[in-house]
């Protein structure tokens, strides 16, 4: 089965254009939204987390203490990479394990994941895509999902690849500056996809 991973800057929409491949029938893993989860539930990671970052890394209820770790790691490019240096290969183990639940006729795969290049996640699937949107429209997005600053939306933006390091990398675009089809773009790669396959 051939793996694609899709990436996309805060705000590009990598999201909505998931969902998109999921109405087709495409199992999307969603790489961010299982990080949050397996560093609770993958005993291995918690044993990491609690070694580096110590025992306070866990509330009594065994919840993530997500304002502990945040303080630590948040402006500490050194710690950040020793959080993602625990968090990371997990994910990886994550995905593999997934994999073997999806059914046998299943043409392809998706992995998203905002650090798809930063992670070096990239390499473990048969290709990628980068979804793309114009800076002000993913500032604009973002300031209306999030209620936050043009400034604190900046400042997220700082610690990720911009979208011309990514675009070298990637080997397909999906561009949602809302004057282009998204649906249109989805379908025309999903169509390449299973041509790949056969």
């Amino acid at each position: 089965m051939i793996k694609i991973g899709i990436t996309g800057g805060i705000g590009s929409g990598k999201t909505t254009v998931c969902h998109i491949f999921e109405q087709l029938g495409i199992p999307v893993f969603y790489a961010d939204t299982v990080a949050k989860e397996i560093m609770v539930t993958d005993p291995v990671l918690r044993d990491g987390i609690i070694k580096t970052f110590g025992s306070e890394s866990y509330e009594l209820s065994g919840k993530l203490n997500n304002k502990h770790i945040a303080q630590i790691v948040f402006n500490n490019k050194a710690e950040l990479e020793k959080l993602n240096a625990l968090v990371h290969p997990a994910v990886f183990r994550a995905f593999e394990s997934w994999q073997q639940t999806i059914p046998a006729g299943v043409p392809y795969n998706l992995k998203e994941a905002a650090l798809l290049f930063e992670s070096g996640s990239y390499k473990m699937c048969d290709h990628s895509i980068l979804v793309t949107a114009p800076e002000a429209v993913k500032i604009q997005r973002v300031m209306e999902r999030d209620g936050v600053t043009s400034e604190q939306v900046e400042a997220r933006m700082d610690k990720q690849l911009s979208d011309i390091e990514k675009n070298k990398m990637a080997d397909f675009l999906i561009t949602n500056d809302e004057s282009q089809s998204v649906i249109l773009q989805v379908l025309e790669l999903h169509h390449q996809f299973i041509n790949l396959t056969k």
